[in-house]
């Protein structure tokens, strides 16, 4: 096992680069990427950096010369031998050639275009622009760069033995709520803190430790590197981003409504079983569900990602109960800024009425909460999304008007096309 303490110690870039691997990245962006390849191959995008706390100067913390030393070394990967095997010839929610030979034979030759960086006000505005396959790759290693280099900014100044004393209370913690998880039958819980972790290293220690502590109960990471290395299940679906981008692209208020159904009906024909979930908050969940098409009805389970987590699960319990199915074949995956009690609580008043299962994150790979001075390792929120599409700004509304984004005059048109009222503001703590 990795000394981590140490490694950090010892740390110098051009051996222990933070990204190693383009597959170093969630497994959704592979999915939702193929699909994009094949429906969308042209569309052009730009993605953007959004710190939406704003009290972490990154660009006071975070050298650019570091950052951009660790971006241009992101730029000079490409896909080994092994991981284009692992991804050919696995088997992926008991699929097996999940990936398409034209998709991984472009994806073989990927090199992730260009960067744009500039500070201004104490940030980074950092910024990719190019076709949607190639530049939606940046978003989960470009997060991942940003936070270790906090990471490291903050432990420079540190010695060995407050290190090793760091690493130490830090597993405690950890391990203190693995033995909280334990207790729980039923658990199906995945790790999904690849964006908004510690450090890779730090990452899949924590895989390591969920694999040992919970066994079973612990169904696989979103981390495909982690989950090659490990011989573990890739974890992971569709995000945001698909009906972001498709919304954009449409012509007309009609198209607009239904571009949220148009990406599911286009993820169908790819995919079956677990990967059916909808994630139904991206224009606010209870007008998806109300205008949804009956054959949605029939996928298998529903994400919940925004809002109160027991008010969307109830509206979907609600929604297939009116649409004649029977919630308790169903799966509720919760994945909105989940600790240790939140699970407890969530599962305790669901099991049994649905399927139930956690997407663990932040909190999972990031939790170094009051063991600093100042409190200067604890996670904040930091994201990387579509900002437009051939020329077009995209919006998200949530189910949470804190993380909604986009000019405010779309924002609006929005909300009157999707039927979106009154929202009630909740703190966006990751």
């Amino acid at each position: 096992m990795v000394d981590i303490a140490t490694r950090v110690w010892n740390h110098k870039w051009k051996i222990d680069p933070i990204v190693r691997s383009l597959i170093d990245t969630d497994f959704y962006k592979l999915l939702m990427c193929q699909s994009v390849f094949r429906n969308h191959p042209d569309t052009h995008v730009s993605f953007s950096l959004i710190n939406r706390t704003k009290s972490i100067r990154l660009a006071e913390l975070v050298d650019e010369g570091e950052l951009r030393e660790q971006l241009d070394h992101i730029r000079s990967l490409r896909l080994t031998r092994g991981e284009s095997t692992w991804l050919r010839g696995n088997t992926f929610y008991g699929k097996r050639q999940m990936f398409t030979p034209a998709f991984m034979e472009w994806f073989e030759n990927l090199q992730l275009p260009p960067y744009h960086l500039e500070k201004k006000d104490g940030q980074y505005e950092l910024t990719f622009e190019g076709t949607w396959p190639e530049v939606m790759l940046w978003e989960i290693p470009a997060l991942a760069v940003i936070m270790e280099l906090r990471s490291r900014a903050v432990l420079k100044d540190m010695g060995r033995f407050e290190l090793q004393v760091l690493y130490a209370r830090a597993m405690t913690k950890l391990w203190e709520k693995i033995g909280q998880l334990r207790t729980i039958p039923d658990l199906r819980v995945a790790d999904f803190g690849t964006r908004r972790r510690h450090s890779y290293l730090w990452q899949d220690w924590c895989v390591q430790a969920m694999m040992e502590g919970l066994g079973d109960k612990f169904t696989g990471t979103s981390n495909c590197r982690i989950a090659m290395m490990r011989e573990i299940e890739a974890i992971g679906t569709n995000a945001h981003e698909l009906p972001m981008v498709y919304a954009a692209l449409a012509e007309s208020d009609e198209a607009l409504r239904q571009s949220p159904y148009d990406v599911l009906a286009d993820w169908q024909e790819e995919h079956d079983g677990n990967l059916r979930i909808i994630l139904p908050d991206t224009f606010g969940t209870k007008g998806f569900l109300q205008g949804a098409p009956d054959w949605l009805a029939g996928w298998t389970g529903i994400r919940v990602d925004s809002g109160d987590p027991a008010a969307g699960a109830e509206t979907a319990i609600e929604w297939w109960t009116s649409r004649g199915e029977d919630p308790r074949e169903k799966l509720v995956i919760f994945s909105d800024g989940l600790d240790v009690d939140k699970i407890v609580e969530l599962h305790k008043q669901f099991a049994g009425r649905v399927r139930v299962s956690f997407g663990w994150g932040t909190m999972l790979t990031n939790d170094f909460k009051g063991l600093v001075a100042n409190d200067g390792l604890a996670p904040f929120s930091l994201v990387c999304k579509a900002v437009s599409a051939n020329g077009r700004p995209t919006v998200k509304l949530s189910d949470n008007p804190n993380k909604a984004m986009g000019p405010e005059a779309e924002i609006a048109r929005y909300k009157r096309v999707f039927g979106v009222g009154a929202q009630e503001k909740m703190e966006v703590m990751v």
